[in-house]
Order: C-alpha cells, then sequence, then structure tokens
C-alpha cells in the first residue's frame, strides 16, 4: 500500500490548485495585513507573497501582474506621504524638519491647513498607514499572479456567473496590455529603435489598442457560441426567495465583519457572520437553478488546495489573535518616536504563508529565448 505523500508534483491539466485556494490564502494575508502598521510584519507579509509567487507562478501574461501591483503600492505610499507633507496631520510631533508656507484658510474650514509644520512623527506615521495599504495591494496582486482567471470563472456558483465573467475580463485586459507593451518594446529594442519619449509612446499606444479590441472581439464571439445570457424559467417565489436570502446574507456579512473588527462587537460578529454566510450561499444555490449553463472537468478541491487555503486563514486568524493580546507589538508608537521591534509570535505566525511554496504544484514554465548578440545585431 502506497502512502500519499505531499511532495509538490509537476502541475498539469488535472492536479491543477483550484483558484479558489489562491485567493483564500491571499485574502488571507491582505486581513493580517489590516491588523497591523508594524512595518518589519508588513514587509514580511511581502515577502512570503512574493516567494509564493515567485516559486508558482506561470508564465501566463495575468502572472506577470505582480511588478506592477508592487509599483502601485511604493505609488500609495509616496502618495500618502505627499498628501501628509501638504496637508498636514493629527499626529503631534516635537521633531521639526521643514516649515511650509501656510495658506490661510477660511473659518469654516478649521481643522484643515495646507502647508505650516512637517515633523518626523507625521511622516512616519503616514509611511506606516501607507505601508498598510500597499501591502494590501500587493496580496491581492499575489492572488491575481498565481490563479487562473478562467478556472475561477468556472468555480464561481451558477448565480454569479454573468457577474464573473465581467470581473474576470476585466482582471485579464491590463496584464494583457501589460504583455503587448513589453512585447512591442522588446521588437523596437532589436529594431535599434528607440523605446521612450512621446512618438514612441504613440508608435507603440496603437498596435496595443487595436491588439486589445481583436480580443475583445474574440472574447464576445465565443461568449455568443457558448449561449452566454440565456437562461432557464424560474418560478416567482424561487426568485423572490433567492433575492432575500442573498440580501440578508450579505447584510449578515457585513455585519459580522464590523463586529469582528470592532473592540466591542467580537462576542455576536462571529455568529452574525456565520448565519449571513449560510443565507448567501443558500441564496446562491437557488439563484443558480436560473442557469442552463454545465462544467466540463471541473475543479477539484482536494487536500493541497485546504493547505494552501488553511495557511493564509491561519496567518489571518493569529495576527487576529496577536492584535487583541498584544496590540502594542503590531502598532509601534511614533509619539515619542521609536524603533518598531519585531514580535515572535506574529512573525512565526506570518511563516506559515510560505506553506503553498513547498505544497502547490509546481508549473511548468517555459524556459526564456536566448537571444546572442549576432542575432541583434542582424536584427538592427
Amino acid at each position: 500500500m502506497t502512502s500519499m505523500t505531499l511532495r509538490a508534483p509537476q502541475a498539469s491539466r488535472s492536479n491543477a490548485l483550484h483558484a479558489g485556494a489562491w485567493w483564500l490564502w491571499a485574502l488571507g494575508l491582505a486581513a493580517a495585513a489590516s491588523r497591523t502598521t508594524n512595518p518589519l510584519l508588513l514587509g514580511m507579509l511581502v515577502g512570503v507573497a512574493g516567494y509564493v509567487v515567485a516559486a508558482r507562478r506561470t508564465d501566463a501574461p495575468w502572472a506577470r501582474s505582480y511588478g506592477a501591483f508592487v509599483k502601485l503600492g511604493l505609488l500609495v505610499i509616496g502618495i500618502r506621504l505627499v498628501f501628509s507633507t501638504f496637508f498636514g496631520s493629527s499626529i503631534p510631533g516635537t521633531h521639526t524638519l521643514v516649515h511650509l508656507p501656510e495658506v490661510p484658510l477660511p473659518d469654516w474650514a478649521q481643522g484643515v491647513r495646507v502647508g505650516g509644520r512637517v515633523t518626523a512623527e507625521q511622516l512616519v506615521f503616514a509611511a506606516y498607514d501607507g505601508a498598510k495599504l500597499a501591502t494590501l495591494l500587493i496580496c491581492v496582486g499575489a492572488a491575481n499572479a498565481l490563479a487562473n482567471p478562467a478556472r475561477l470563472l468556472k468555480s464561481l456558483p451558477g448565480a454569479l456567473y454573468e457577474a464573473g465573467v465581467a470581473v474576470v475580463v476585466a482582471m485579464t485586459f491590463a496584464p494583457n496590455m501589460v504583455a503587448d507593451v513589453v512585447r512591442l518594446r522588446t521588437a523596437r529594442r532589436l529594431r535599434g529603435r528607440a523605446t521612450g519619449g512621446v512618438g514612441a509612446v504613440l508608435q507603440i499606444g496603437l498596435p496595443v489598442l487595436e491588439g486589445a479590441l481583436e480580443r475583445s472581439v474574440a472574447v464576445a464571439a465565443s461568449m455568443d457560441a457558448r449561449g452566454y445570457g440565456r437562461t432557464a424559467p424560474v418560478p416567482p417565489a424561487v426568485r423572490h426567495t433567492t433575492t432575500a436570502l442573498t440580501l440578508g446574507g450579505l447584510l449578515g456579512v457585513c455585519a459580522g465583519l464590523y463586529g469582528l473588527l470592532t473592540a466591542g462587537g467580537a462576542s455576536y460578529g462571529l455568529p452574525v457572520l456565520a448565519g449571513g454566510l449560510l443565507a448567501a450561499l443558500a441564496g446562491l444555490r437557488l439563484g443558480g437553478r436560473r442557469g442552463v449553463r454545465t462544467r466540463y472537468r471541473p475543479d477539484e478541491w482536494g487536500v493541497r488546495a485546504w493547505l494552501v487555503a488553511g495557511s493564509g486563514v491561519a496567518v489571518a486568524a493569529l495576527m487576529m489573535w496577536a492584535a487583541a493580546y498584544d496590540p502594542a507589538a503590531l502598532h509601534p508608537g511614533v509619539v515619542p518616536l521609536v524603533a518598531p521591534g519585531l514580535p515572535l509570535w506574529p512573525a512565526a505566525s506570518v511563516l506559515i504563508g510560505l506553506l503553498p511554496a513547498f505544497v502547490a504544484p509546481v508549473p511548468d514554465v517555459a524556459p526564456v529565448p536566448h537571444v546572442s548578440p549576432v542575432m541583434k545585431a542582424t536584427a538592427k
């Protein structure tokens, strides 16, 4: 009798990891990032997400979008610092860095200032706050780079199929456009043409827009060929029950999440969240009756999917427990300025997020073709 091993196999169509597992893992890391402003912990979360992406992403167009999310996160931090510098902050401070010319405002704008004294405390607080938001974006970018949008769409309930198609098309538009830009810039570079400047941007932009239009027409044709939008007749009573369960369940989920995120609502947050999830799932189950689509070779939720999703949930749960047990370690003070420390147990819980890099199937990435100097000279 052979025993089951958790050694990661080579990825194939039959054993590919469920796309929902990647999203649950990434959302767990994002939930953990929302509970702390410690830059060391946030840096560990970004490092964990980046390591897993580097180890398990494919060469598909959407897998190249992770770098764009990292740049977007850095831009968010920069914007947060700029706003804090020019529009002030409610954080008091004694370490003055610069005095900007202050714009006088009318009496009805009390509490708001433009310019004035800029302190180190307010900039550090803005950097912590911006780093938290940047980490959230990077975690979402990790899910976008690892989860196949088409397989995620196939796993959605029938009631969410139409909305899922719109989301998947929107998610794949930007990565495909980035891939087109990289391809055209590489071709121009091999031909010895400039890749920067207004002229180069205009010459690259037209083929990129043309490719996006061709993909849109192809997607519309494939959707029409598969009978997209056709629905089955549903009795009015079932339709009204579905609407009531779905809306009530979503309201329950919102109220439960609010209770979990506040200090005073922790007692009722979990039961309300569980009840809302059950009602919403029941509504989605009933709503799926109006769909007439079928699934070819549906993705299976196996042991590896449970491990990947469970690692993200474990990171979020342990970070929430740490935020309730020792909030000072997860939120370093800025008044007075102190160096952030690395709490041991929260840091160890973040490392659980590395589990997908060892249990998820190894993707088959095509090797990058090598362009020799002779070929470059010939292309020029």
